[in-house]
C-alpha cells in the first residue's frame, strides 16, 4: 500500500500545481489592478491599507509583524493571529517579504501579493503551500528590531 500512496501523491501534487498555475496568473493580474497597488520590479504586490508613520525596514532589519497568509482560494495556510506577532529576518524570508516590507512603514498595514516564482516557486512548501501558489499576505508592521 506504500508504493501505492508513493505512486499517487505526485500525480496529486501535480494537478495541485497546475491548478494554483491557473488561477494565479488571473489573480495576480486583478490584484496589479488597485489603484493603490505598487509592484516591485520580481512582482510582487504590496496594496496598502494603512499607512504607517515609522521608519520602512532594511533587507538586513529584523522586522516584527502580524500577519495572515492565504492562497488563491482563501484558505488560510499560516497566521500569527492567536500565537502572537512573529518576528523575522527579512533576508530570511521569502523574497516577496524581503521586498514588500521594505515599502511599509512601522504602523502600516498592507496586503501584500506574492507570485509564486518568488514564493515557495515550482515545489511549494508541502503539505500546507502547493507548488506554483500565488500568496497574498495581510502584514501589519508592528516594529523593527533593534
Amino acid at each position: 500500500i506504500n508504493d501505492l500512496a508513493r505512486s499517487r501523491a505526485p500525480r496529486s501534487a501535480e494537478k495541485a500545481a497546475a491548478r494554483e498555475r491557473a488561477a494565479g496568473a488571473p489573480y495576480l493580474a486583478r490584484m496589479a489592478k488597485d489603484p493603490k497597488a505598487r509592484k516591485t520590479a520580481s512582482g510582487a504586490i504590496v496594496i496598502p491599507v494603512q499607512e504607517g508613520t515609522g521608519a520602512s525596514p532594511k533587507d538586513t532589519d529584523k522586522v516584527k509583524v502580524n500577519y495572515t497568509g492565504t492562497l488563491v482560494s482563501g484558505t488560510v495556510f499560516d497566521s500569527s493571529q492567536g500565537r502572537g506577532p512573529a518576528e523575522f529576518p527579512l533576508n530570511q524570508v521569502v523574497k516577496c517579504w524581503t521586498e514588500a516590507l521594505q515599502l511599509m512603514k512601522v504602523g502600516g498595514k498592507a496586503k501584500v501579493v506574492c507570485p509564486a516564482a518568488i514564493a515557495y516557486g515550482e515545489r511549494g512548501n508541502p503539505p500546507v503551500i502547493p507548488g506554483n501558489a500565488v500568496l497574498t499576505f495581510e502584514v501589519e508592521l508592528l516594529d523593527i528590531v533593534k
